[in-house]
């Protein structure tokens, strides 16, 4: 019977044991359990702070993207609205003079004469200034359609076919695009 008893005796020391590793193991499991939880809890809490943070950034960069397009957008319409001011600045002295040409009454021909012509000078200088630049073409140039327009087309049989003959008007480029073709006269 002792025997037994020590048996038994085993048997709960190890039972006892076994519920101790038991309660201690599930402690231990509920532990790291725990831990894990906080560690993916604490890892979420920064990746939705670093979201709110990109997030405010991102507004912020579209905010000042939209303010710099619209003071883009201001600065193109100013300059657009105000790139022609100093021509017409110029170009209303080249107009004072003419009405000055007009309004002389003292019958001097060639005093008139000479403010045109000094007029014509005022307005040249505003035409360079300003990259306004005449075309020209001189009697026997090649025809070019790009510069030119040929008004008419005359019989001249000491020039080849497609040449100026004359000019009718002459034509103006700014910044070396055409506003106004030459009209000229062209031989067959």
């Amino acid at each position: 019977m002792e025997n037994n008893n020590q048996q038994n005796h085993n048997q709960t020391n190890e039972e006892d044991i076994d519920s101790s590793v038991k309660s201690e193991t599930t402690e231990n499991i509920t532990e790291n359990l725990e831990e894990i939880v906080k560690e993916e809890i604490d890892q979420v809490a920064k990746l939705e702070a670093e979201i709110s943070e990109l997030k405010d950034n991102n507004l912020r960069l579209v905010a000042e993207m939209q303010n710099t397009q619209r003071r883009s957008q201001d600065e193109i319409k100013k300059a657009r609205d105000y790139a022609i001011s100093n021509f017409a600045k110029e170009i209303i002295t080249v107009k004072d003079y003419l009405e000055m040409a007009l309004k002389d009454q003292s019958g001097n021909f060639e005093m008139l004469k000479m403010g045109v012509d000094l007029t014509l000078q005022q307005l040249v200088k505003v035409f360079e200034s300003h990259q306004v630049k005449e075309i020209n073409p001189q009697p026997k140039e090649k025809l070019d359609a790009n510069l030119h327009q040929a008004m008419n087309v005359v019989e001249e049989h000491d020039q080849e076919p497609n040449t100026i003959v004359a000019v009718m008007q002459k034509g103006y480029m700014l910044n070396g695009r055409v506003l106004r073709a030459a009209m000229v006269s062209v031989a067959k």
